[in-house]
């Protein structure tokens, strides 16, 4: 009961566990191409992983190995009856062998003995399952289809419990990992006041103008208005000059 409802399990203190009981799985909604995409994903995931359990369990000569995939394999079956009863419901087909890549994996793993084998079971599951981490939080974030939004809420539950079972065995390659893709760069925050960088001759800017720009206007208006005001008193004390010395002429 606790593989085919990981809610069933105890979580650890003050991590909470996802309501799945809230979801429901009527296979009500649109179904999108990516939904069925993820469906035969999951499936994909079963018929290989299974599999690679059992080898543990028989070729490994480390104890943690072998309980790692005892439990991988018995989870991805209570998985596996999931998707299947998600797909039956919604008419999506799914494949029922491996795909190539998976197929050359197994490959490696019955090839290999003792710590080889281990290195190549821990890192190609783990690489999987950090291919399809992403994947599922995509699908239970946009799927218009209850039912599928439903299965990717408890994949994404599988998943990170098998991402922490291979990486608690101690020898996961992380530097063999995908690296996470560059950062986009931020758009410029709209600001009143901008810093600029600096000894930059504008260290300020407001609304995207320079600060020293206003105060060389504002300066230079204010010389012209100067420059005005100046020559308007010039000329009315000139004015007042020339009415007062004609009167004294007059006299």
């Amino acid at each position: 009961m606790v593989l085919l409802d990981p809610q069933m399990a105890r979580a650890e203190p003050g991590v909470p566990e996802p309501p799945n009981g809230l979801l429901t799985d009527r296979g009500k909604g649109a179904v999108s191409d990516a939904d069925r995409d993820f469906a035969v994903k999951v499936r994909l995931a079963g018929l290989w992983e299974i599999p690679a359990g059992e080898m543990a369990q028989e070729k490994s000569d480390d104890r943690r190995i072998r309980s790692i995939g005892r439990d991988i394999a018995d989870q991805h079956v209570a998985l596996d009856k999931l998707v299947r009863d998600a797909a039956k419901k919604l008419d999506v087909p799914l494949p029922n062998k491996p795909n190539a890549d998976q197929q050359g994996w197994l490959a490696e793993m019955r090839e290999a003995e003792g710590k080889e084998f281990d290195r190549i079971y821990i890192d190609r599951l783990r690489a999987a399952h950090g291919k399809i981490f992403p994947a599922i939080a995509t699908i239970r974030a946009s799927t218009r289809n209850d039912t599928i939004r439903k299965l990717a809420q408890r994949t994404n539950q599988f998943v990170m419990t098998h991402m922490t079972l291979l990486e608690s065995s101690g020898i996961v390659n992380f530097a063999a990992l995908p690296t996470a893709p560059p950062v986009a760069a931020a758009s410029e925050p709209a600001s009143a006041i901008q810093a600029q960088p600096a000894g930059s001759a504008t260290s300020l800017s407001v609304g995207g103008t320079p600060v020293l720009a206003f105060v060389v206007v504002a300066l230079a208006s204010a010389g012209v208005t100067f420059f005005i005001l100046r020559n308007v008193m010039q000329n009315s004390r000139r004015s007042s000059y020339q009415r007062r010395r004609a009167r004294y002429y007059e006299t």
